[in-house]
């Protein structure tokens, strides 16, 4: 008998913007904290981004890089 290992899914909204680079951690934390968006992600202070299990430093400073190409930054 196979025993197969089942990942569980992450479905993000149709309106997910959040950069791959960030990783699966961060994304799950995001989403989880309702976070969907980059201008969402906007809003929110680099302490409580990083307040949030699986958001570490680096996937900060993709977030913050991401929102500047955007015009956008954290509060």
């Amino acid at each position: 008998m196979e025993v197969s290992s089942i990942e569980p899914m992450t479905t993000q909204p149709a309106d997910c913007d959040l950069p791959p680079a960030i990783g699966k951690p961060a994304t799950r934390a995001l989403l989880g904290a309702g976070l969907t968006t980059l201008a969402q992600v906007a809003t929110r202070t680099e302490k409580e981004l990083l307040a949030l299990h699986g958001v570490g430093p680096r996937a900060v400073r993709i977030l913050s890089e991401s929102l500047t190409q955007k015009g956008m930054s954290l509060r």
